[in-house]
């Protein structure tokens, strides 16, 4: 039995430590002290999750400080030579029952592993947790770096991609609780890795349903359930994106259409006010000839020219003109989904209270919020056809008027 077992964990802790900082060569980037405390931190955890006495777990966490202290003399076999440390540590110190269990779990973890009980499934997982963590990704890169640098191992990004696709496929946590708690995301990195292979080359990667599909390389059926969710939550994201764009785009574009039909409005504006100062200011003392008889001739073009002109203003103040509604939205109506709470025109006069409840009704429901923007782009698409409608008429009246009244000049001055 071990007679104390928080100060032996401790023990181990700083001599395992020593032992790498001494013993193992700082080229093993990957299989480091590092590697070693996240490792003995999962196997806790999993340990706890299965629900084992802390006699267990803290004989899991003794084998875990030393199943890697073989890589002093390599990589090959070392879980013997992890085994043959272990031995000389805790002789004496333990029961040789217990010293057996740990020789146990550190030969388990020898890939490919087969763990035979739940404690060496518990540190096989705890082992390779990392392929369901968030540190993977710097894990990956340290492993690739302690392949070239110990077993001259350079492989293309190519090469190294399908590699790491190949081992996460064919790995399996071996409890549940691992399967639990890193399955998803791990099936998250097999996902990036697929994306990775599909830039790299996209004539050979297979889509994820065709993955989880090939029973002969993959058998990890949570694995297969956790890519398919995930793959259809990226397209459920996608469509959300698009859905988004698809609005941002078309409010851009209305907001465009309606400053260009304002513009087009305030120039119609000046340009007809210009000619009208300058026919009071020109032609109107023309009118009369003689002083008070009055010039018929050059009466009526100055006339239709006149008409032209306001008749355009007209049409041009009317497309320019705001229309405000009543700005009182009820809460049945909100209740009822039939408000749209995204045009001021429709909540200036509503109660502040009411307004910011009928906001966060709407952000609650996805589609009560995709159905307001709806109507309120139809609403935007009422407005502008009104606009433009009003717009051409007073381009049209400006347009036929003034050529009609041109001709008219010409013809009066001709005669």
């Amino acid at each position: 039995m071990i007679s104390n077992h928080t100060s032996l964990l401790k023990e181990a802790e700083s001599f395992v430590e020593a032992f790498f900082a001494e013993n193992v060569p700082a080229k093993y980037v990957f299989h480091d002290f590092e590697h070693t405390v996240q490792t003995v931190g999962a196997v806790k955890v999993i340990a706890e999750g299965c629900q084992l006495d802390a006699h267990t777990i803290e004989l899991l966490q003794l084998a875990t400080w030393f199943h890697d202290t073989g890589y002093a003399q390599g990589p090959e076999d070392h879980e013997e030579r992890s085994c043959a440390n272990a031995e000389r540590f805790f002789r004496g110190k333990i029961s040789d029952t217990d010293l057996d269990t740990i020789f146990r779990c550190i030969r388990a973890t020898k890939v490919p592993q087969k763990p035979v009980d739940l404690l060496e499934q518990i540190i096989c997982d705890a082992d390779l947790s990392h392929l369901g963590m968030d540190i993977y990704w710097d894990r990956n890169s340290r492993l690739r770096q302690e392949f070239a640098l110990t077993r001259d191992k350079l492989m293309s990004d190519q090469d190294w991609v399908d590699f790491e696709i190949n081992f996460m496929l064919g790995h399996e946590y071996h409890t549940a609780v691992a399967r639990e708690m890193l399955n998803k995301r791990k099936a998250k990195h097999i996902q990036r890795l697929l994306k990775q292979r599909r830039r790299l080359n996209p004539d050979k990667a297979p889509t994820v349903e065709e993955l989880a599909l090939m029973d002969d390389k993959n058998k990890n059926t949570d694995i297969k359930k956790v890519l398919l969710e995930s793959e259809q939550e990226l397209k459920l994201a996608r469509f959300g994106r698009g859905v988004e764009t698809m609005y941002r785009t078309t409010y851009r574009t209305h907001t465009n259409l309606s400053a260009m039909a304002d513009s087009k409005a305030n120039l119609m504006l000046s340009v007809n006010a210009i000619v009208i100062s300058i026919l009071v200011s020109n032609l109107l003392p023309k009118l009369l000839e003689n002083g008070d008889k009055f010039n018929l001739k050059l009466g009526i073009p100055s006339g239709m020219l006149l008409a032209t002109c306001l008749g355009s203003m007209i049409f041009a103040t009317l497309s320019t003109r705001p229309k405000v509604t009543e700005g009182k939205v009820t809460r049945e109506a909100i209740k009822q989904r039939k408000a749209n709470l995204l045009f001021f025109g429709n909540f200036h006069s509503m109660p502040l209270e009411d307004f910011q409840w009928g906001i966060n009704e709407m952000l609650r429901d996805p589609e009560f919020l995709y159905g307001t923007m709806s109507r309120d782009l139809y609403f935007l698409g009422i407005v502008l056809a009104k606009k433009y409608h009003f717009l051409s008429i007073c381009y049209n009246i400006f347009m036929y008027g003034l050529i009609v009244s041109l001709l008219a000049f010409a013809v009066a001055f001709a005669l």
